[in-house]
């Protein structure tokens, strides 16, 4: 625990001026990033007598030891580079709101020729709209099924869409009129995209001028007699009208803005937020989090502000963001907010009428948010715990496994071997920390030998971290077989470290022999504070070095779950590994030899010569004919060429037929043939 006198900066050296500042451990990680007005201030109150500081505070100066900061020229600068450095280097000590779980969206793929409506979860994609996100998928399934009806727009994937167009005929929702079929050209491209995009403003909210005008046109059907259109019409207004009626009218000034709610207690914060577009709620989404840092509820509307729309452009950005109370820094949040719109964002507290009994509604909703997930932690927490004090127990270990590393070999016959490391922390995974190897030091199948090479490449990169931060002596790096000088580690910017952290418990895939192997190498690399075991899944015992028999674990044993589904999760991360790995290889050819060809130049090259086997026969000269290729690339691809193996007969696997050499190949065809050489 440092001193913060140790690390005070000189007075006078501190600038007055807004800035953000970073606090750093003795290891250089980034442990907190925090903005200011006046940083001489601001940084100034951090170095006050320890005991007049709020204990979460207290603990992170005290476990902080040095501190640097950055100026800018104004505060919505300052805001947005917080906002970076949070996101880039994850430090402990401040709050980070993280999704609850995943919200599903509807997107409709303006990006596309035909755009596509569908649901969609994760990361926005440039070109895409969005509405939501919604509570659940079938909500959205519901709402595209009554709009399809009027607005028969695109709803098939990638494969679907090609296929119906290669045989000419629409599938299901084409023939029942809830799809436009672009794809056999019922519809020309401008007028199914004309059509998206009535969909995209129906579903903004600009509902009124629409149905207005569905009316008129039903009246106008009517009067001329033309009974069945009109009664068509009348049937599309009675489903927009159920699928608006799904989202209830809760602003009746048909209002576009965000509503952010805050429940908190001591230890953790709820935040719930709704989505009104048009009057009516289109999403709604919330996050709980820990309070590690001294926070008030004006600092937890400033964090989720940053996390809500730190990414996002345009309309994404409301009119109006309605909060329960506003930030310290209200005028550089209105700025930031208005810049990432590209116009002015009111940002403030509800008084009286519709906005403040909504605005009630969802701190009801962040309330019971949290109260939930208090229930589901303590449920959680409990069982966690018991599963790590009966691993504890069954292992005689010195204290709970609070980091359990588990590492498991993958190949097939002995081909493309790995190897997975996942990471489970107090109980839960952190696939964050997960990581993968190829085996590199031999050629083969021999578990055994892999797992010695795996769990020592691990630990000697953790060496290597402690190394780095004086934790450990060049002394001891020789000792142990890596070299000091050269770590080949990266200079320490304070973001996380990929191998800085050791588990206190190490568990292998197998039995005794995979056991002994991993022992050995921590014992090579002098490490004797990390616990080994082992886990055999014919009948679910737990080996450990040196034992001749197991430690048998109830088969209720909380303990023993938590380390099969360690287990299973390395084992599901390795063969996933060693699959990605075996269909790129099996995908290769002479062409991927080639150094500096990339992907076009090959299908180029590929296209113009109709296979690998008459690219193979064609001269430097005709290679140079195909665009793109100079004479030097076509001497290195005639070079790769004669080197490597020729491939055998191309079969039709359908029929088993040789397919002739002669006939002119497709493009893909061709392609496929040479990379399987």
């Amino acid at each position: 625990m440092a001193d913060p006198s140790s690390y005070r900066p000189e007075p006078g050296q501190i600038p007055d001026s807004p800035g953000v500042y970073k606090f750093r451990d003795e290891h250089r990680r980034v442990i907190y990033v925090g903005k200011a007005k006046s940083l001489r201030q601001r940084l100034a109150s951090y170095f006050q007598d320890i005991a007049g500081l709020h204990p979460r505070t207290a603990t992170m100066v005290t476990t902080a030891a040095s501190v640097e900061w950055t100026v800018v020229s104004t505060e919505v600068e300052a805001l947005q580079l917080e906002y970076s450095w949070i996101k880039e280097f994850d430090p402990r000590f401040n709050v980070k709101y993280r999704d609850d779980k995943s919200y599903p969206s509807l997107a409709v793929t303006m990006n596309e020729q035909y755009p596509r409506v569908q649901v969609m979860r994760g990361p926005k994609k440039k070109g895409v709209r969005y509405f939501g996100p919604y509570g659940h998928a079938w909500a959205i399934r519901e709402t595209v099924d009554l709009m399809l009806r009027v607005f028969p727009v695109r709803t098939c994937s990638a494969g679907v869409f090609k296929r119906s167009a290669q045989i000419g005929r629409p599938c299901l929702l084409g023939y029942i009129g809830k799809c436009s079929a672009p794809c056999v050209g019922r519809v020309t491209p401008e007028e199914h995209r004309e059509l998206a995009e009535d969909f995209c403003d129906f579903m903004a909210g600009r509902t009124g001028t629409y149905l207005t005008r569905l009316e008129q046109r039903m009246h106008e059907a009517a009067e001329e007699m033309e009974y069945e259109k009109a009664a068509r019409l009348r049937d599309d207004i009675g489903a927009l009208r159920r699928a608006m009626e799904k989202n209830a009218v809760v602003l009746a000034d048909a209002t576009d803005a965000d509503l952010i709610a805050v429940a908190e207690d001591e230890l953790e914060a709820a935040v719930q937020i709704f989505h009104v577009r048009g009057g009516r709620v289109r999403g709604q989404r919330g996050w709980v989090t820990d309070k590690v840092e001294a926070v008030d509820t004006a600092g937890l509307v400033e964090h989720a502000l940053q996390q809500l729309y730190g990414e996002e452009r345009g309309e994404a950005v409301p009119k109006e963001v309605l909060v329960p109370v506003l930030p310290e820094d209200t005028g550089a949040l209105g700025q930031w907010l208005a810049g990432r719109r590209g116009s002015n964002v009111s940002l403030r507290v509800p008084q009286r009428g519709d906005k403040k009994a909504l605005m009630e509604t969802v701190h009801r909703n962040a309330q019971q948010s949290l109260a939930l997930h208090k229930t589901k932690r303590a449920s959680d927490l409990t069982t966690r715990s018991r599963a790590l004090e009966e691993i504890a127990e069954a292992l005689e270990l010195d204290g709970a496994p609070l980091r359990i590393e588990c590492f498991d070999i993958s190949h097939l016959q002995g081909d493309d071997v790995v190897a997975s490391m996942v990471v489970f922390e107090d109980g839960l995974a952190r696939k964050g920390e997960y990581r993968r190897f190829q085996i590199k030091s031999f050629e083969g199948q021999d578990d055994v030998r892999s797992m010695h090479e795996v769990v020592s490449r691990r630990f000697r990169r953790y060496l290597q971290e402690k190394l780095k931060t004086g934790e450990w002596s060049p002394e001891d790096a020789q000792d142990a077989g890596a070299d000091g000088s050269a770590v080949g580690v990266a200079e320490d910017d304070g973001r996380p470290k990929r191998f800085a952290y050791p588990p206190q418990l190490v568990v292998v895939d197998g039995g005794q022999p995979q056991v002994a192997a991993a022992k050995r190498a921590l014992e090579e690399l002098g490490i004797d504070d990390v616990a080994v075991c082992g886990l055999a899944k014919r009948l679910e015992e737990v080996w450990l070095p040196g034992e001749d028999d197991p430690v048998v674990l109830p088969r209720t044993s909380e303990g023993l779950y938590l380390l099969q589904r360690v287990r299973d999760e390395a084992h599901r991360f390795a063969i996933q590994y060693q699959r990605n790995k075996r269909g790129k290889r099996l995908k290769s050819g002479p062409l991927d030899e080639v150094p500096g060809l990339g992907e076009s130049r090959k299908h180029a090259l590929v296209k113009h010569f109709g296979s690998v086997k008459k690219l193979r026969q064609a001269t430097i000269d005709q290679i140079c004919e195909v665009p793109g290729i100079g004479r030097k690339t076509a001497e290195t691809v005639a070079a790769a060429l004669a080197q490597a193996p020729p491939a055998g007969p191309a079969v039709n696997t359908a029929t088993g037929e040789i397919m002739e050499d002669e006939a002119p190949a497709p493009a893909g065809a061709a392609s496929e043939r040479g990379t399987e050489q």
